[in-house]
C-alpha cells in the first residue's frame, strides 16, 4: 500500500508542476481572458490517460504500479477539472456567457475526443 501511495504522490507532484508550468506558459503566450492554458492542459491530459489505459489493456506492456503512477498520479495531478470548474464559474459571474458556453462545450467535447483518440491509437500498434 505504501508503495502505491509513494508512486501516486510522486506522479501527482510531477503532473501538478507540469500543469502549472505548461498552463502558465500557454496563457502568457496569448493575450486573452479566455483560459486557453487550462483547456489545452485538460485536452492533453485526457489524451495521455487514454493512451495509458489503452496500453495497460494490451497485456504485459505496463505493470499495475506503472499504470497507477501514470494515470492516478501523473494524469490526476496534471488535469485540472477543479480549475476548469472555477474558471467556468468566474466566466459566468463576470457575465461572459458566450465565453462560458464556448469554454465548457469545447473542453468537454475535445477532452472526451482526446481520451477516445489516445485509447484508439494504442489499438493501431
Amino acid at each position: 500500500m505504501y508503495k502505491y501511495i509513494l508512486l501516486i504522490g510522486t506522479g501527482s507532484f510531477i503532473g501538478g508542476v507540469s500543469r502549472f508550468l505548461m498552463s502558465r506558459y500557454i496563457q502568457n503566450s496569448v493575450i486573452s481572458g479566455f483560459p486557453y492554458g487550462t483547456m489545452l492542459v485538460n485536452i492533453l491530459g485526457c489524451l495521455l490517460i487514454g493512451v495509458f489505459y489503452g496500453l495497460s489493456e494490451r497485456g504485459n506492456l505496463m505493470s499495475p504500479e506503472l499504470r497507477m503512477f501514470l494515470t492516478v498520479g501523473l494524469c490526476g495531478g496534471f488535469t485540472t477539472f477543479s480549475t476548469f470548474s472555477m474558471e467556468s464559474l468566474s466566466l459566468l459571474k463576470d457575465g461572459n456567457f458566450f465565453q462560458f458556453t464556448l469554454y465548457t462545450t469545447l473542453s468537454l467535447f475535445l477532452c472526451l475526443a482526446a481520451t477516445w483518440a489516445g485509447n484508439a491509437a494504442t489499438k493501431l500498434f
